[in-house]
């Protein structure tokens, strides 16, 4: 059983393998002699981790026209490090990964739906969609392979956090100060009609929320992984702005995803120290701990009514305003999936547009499926959905084990692994009740997470297996 687990995961991949026998790794060091006659490119992942650095630094506060430009930027250069890399230096050097096999996977998918597509109009806009996807993968490619440098991982890592700090402080900001709801984001007809919900520079409360998400999970491990007494208590004020800042915006998916990122990064939290607990604590330290998060929970319920309401409101049905528009659009979107179910519509924001005023009922306009699970589906089909669920897999999997061989070296960086996987399952716990990952802003981090998870793949234990086998 754990071998198929294992061979389901990629846990066993062998890669060093793979790049011996792959047509497609034959390009890599086309240009490598050019590379050695540059001086500029002897500082290669450091000029990369300038260029993801401007875009860390810009996505919350310009258009997506420039952030395309710079997404386009980091494809371009990552297509030119590849091509100039010396392929003896081997797979670890690209950053490749067992996560990068379903990405490729889904990628495959994604073209073959944008193919198949049906109508002009709709073929156009699918291949955009499927262009925008590849500056994406190819995003993550780059910051899959400088990341791998610890000190290139802790400076990007705290490029964002710096940048988050500003984002949550404005958020406060508007909170005390007031700010204009750019929308219809509270039912009219509720008791928190006039009540604030804080967007900062994203003009969204929703989209502040999956924005905030990863920032709450990277300050709260930074408080262990940075050292001196100043750093910490940095780590502490960001923690407590982010986490404040996200309340405020009283968006409940991303409430849901600050609970499952709470508990994956308590429960990693947990195994990475209990070698170091007594016993009772061992096995005691995560029930107190779930049952102080849960009484503070009650509390809230009960002496916060703007916070008693807004959760209420989760379990109401039809019954509220928001719940009853999610509600159809998701019949709809069903509808769809049943007449495309193989491969769906086709990639991208853009083809949803066009497809789904044909399904939508009365009222009921919707630019999103309001569900990642439902884009991904209705976008690629069951196909597509697959990919995508066996890529949270591998990384989850790739998670749990890099950390336990980190915890085995005693190695400090895995506090940075454990909030990335925590960053991740909380993304998802937002993006089953919403699609703002479609927003660059919160895609860019999306990609950071899994590429975080993938910086620190290593495949010498099972190349040294290998090589016992063989002899």
């Amino acid at each position: 059983m754990n071998s198929v687990w294992q061979q389901v995961t990629l846990a066993s991949l062998p890669l060093h393998q793979w790049r011996g026998a792959s047509y497609l790794h034959r390009i890599v060091g086309s240009l490598r002699s050019w590379r050695k006659q540059s001086f500029l490119m002897q500082w290669a992942d450091p000029i990369g981790a300038g260029i993801l650095s401007a875009l860390i630094i810009v996505t919350p506060f310009v258009s997506t026209e420039l952030i395309g430009w710079l997404l386009g930027a980091c494809a371009a250069y990552w297509v030119l490090l590849t091509v100039t890399d010396d392929p003896s230096e081997g797979h670890l050097r690209l950053g490749l990964t067992p996560i990068h096999l379903p990405l490729a996977l889904f990628w495959g998918v994604a073209a073959v739906s944008a193919a198949v597509a049906q109508g002009r109009a709709i073929k156009v806009a699918a291949f955009i969609g499927l262009a925008k996807l590849s500056l994406y993968l190819l995003l993550f490619a780059l910051m899959a392979r400088v990341l791998r440098s610890p000190r290139l991982r802790s400076w990007l890592i705290g490029v964002y956090l710096h940048v988050a700090l500003i984002v949550s402080g404005y958020g406060l900001r508007q909170w005390f100060f007031g700010a204009d709801a750019l929308a219809t984001w509270v039912d009219p007809e509720s008791p928190l009609a006039k009540t604030t919900r804080v967007y900062s520079f994203l003009g969204n409360p929703n989209l502040l929320a999956a924005y905030l998400i990863p920032a709450i999970a990277l300050s709260m491990v930074a408080i262990f992984a940075w050292r001196g007494w100043l750093p910490k208590a940095l780590a502490v004020i960001m923690t407590i702005a982010n986490t404040a800042c996200l309340l405020l915006t009283q968006s409940r998916g991303g409430w849901i995803g600050l609970a499952l990122m709470a508990l994956v990064l308590f429960v990693m939290l947990h195994y990475w120290w209990s070698p170091y607990l007594p016993k009772f604590w061992r096995y005691s330290a995560l029930p107190i701990l779930f049952l102080g998060l849960a009484s503070v929970l009650v509390l809230g319920v009960i002496f916060v009514p703007a916070f008693r309401y807004r959760v209420a409101s989760i379990f109401a049905g039809s019954g509220d305003s928001s719940n009853a528009f999610r509600l159809n659009v998701w019949a709809a979107v069903w509808q769809m999936i049943q007449d495309y179910p193989i491969l769906g519509i086709g990639p991208g924001d853009q083809v949803f547009k066009k497809v789904y005023p044909l399904y939508q009922r009365p009222r009921f306009t919707a630019l999103s499926a309001y569900s990642i699970l439902l884009e991904v589906t209705v976008e690629m089909g069951f196909i597509g959905l697959f990919a995508f669920v066996w890529l949270l897999l591998v990384a989850f999997n790739q998670g749990a084990v890099q950390l336990k061989r980190l915890r085995e070296l005693d190695n400090r960086d895995a506090f940075w692994l454990i909030g990335a996987v925590a960053l991740v399952a909380g993304m998802v716990g937002h993006g089953l009740v919403d699609t703002v990952w479609y927003r660059p802003s919160v895609n860019v981090l999306w990609w950071f997470g899994l590429a975080l998870v993938a910086s620190f793949y290593t495949y010498q234990q099972q190349l040294s297996r290998s090589e016992d086998f063989n002899s």
